[in-house]
């Protein structure tokens, strides 16, 4: 299972088999149902999360008890409530398996042992959360610059087989607008 995340992280960084070796002692994995919680608000996140097959969402529930979604990770991609996971503070966020998901797990008691002992480990996380903040600056350039309907077609034409995996709430959630306006939109399309 770890070879997919050694395979993502050889195409940032090259690491030896020693180090892939040494790296995987320090990882676990794990496989969650779907709807199942790897994290709920109001605990401290203490993983972070390299989706293998499967795709998780993180959310959190507004003021109207809405759930909105701010994050999809499928497979090759990371997923935590990073400022509970890296501050070890309580978190406001869920994540949640959107389909039935297999993970490799990094735990915060590990982290800086991955660091002291893989260095070169820290430009690829380095790297990884450039491109984390890159697309969620583009997110909120969106929400805020395109129409609803913009915002679907933008998003499908970048992801087609992604809007097919993923329940319409959800979809909607994270694009900003209700599942019966996505219903509206896919219905004039």
């Amino acid at each position: 299972m770890y070879n997919a995340l050694f395979a993502h992280i050889n195409r940032f960084i090259d690491l030896s088999t020693d180090e892939q070796d040494i790296l995987a002692s320090l990882l676990k994995s794990s496989s969650y149902k779907k709807k199942a919680y790897l994290h709920e608000a109001g605990e401290t996140c203490r993983a972070n999360y390299f989706v293998v097959k499967g795709c998780l969402r993180l959310y959190f529930i507004d003021i109207k008890g809405a759930e909105q979604t701010t994050q999809f990770a499928i497979e090759n991609w990371w997923i935590s409530d990073l400022t509970s996971f890296l501050f070890q503070k309580t978190s406001d966020f869920y994540i949640q398996a959107a389909e039935a998901t297999d993970v490799i797990v990094i735990e915060h008691h590990h982290y800086d042992e991955i660091f002291e002992k893989l260095p070169r480990l820290e430009k690829y996380f380095r790297l990884i959360f450039q491109k984390l903040h890159q697309a969620s600056q583009i997110r909120i350039k969106y929400l805020y610059s395109q129409t609803a309907e913009e915002r679907y077609t933008n998003f499908n034409t970048l992801f087609p087989e992604f809007v097919q995996r993923i329940p319409q709430y959800m979809l909607a959630s994270y694009l900003g607008f209700t599942p019966e306006f996505l219903s509206k939109i896919r219905a004039r399309k």
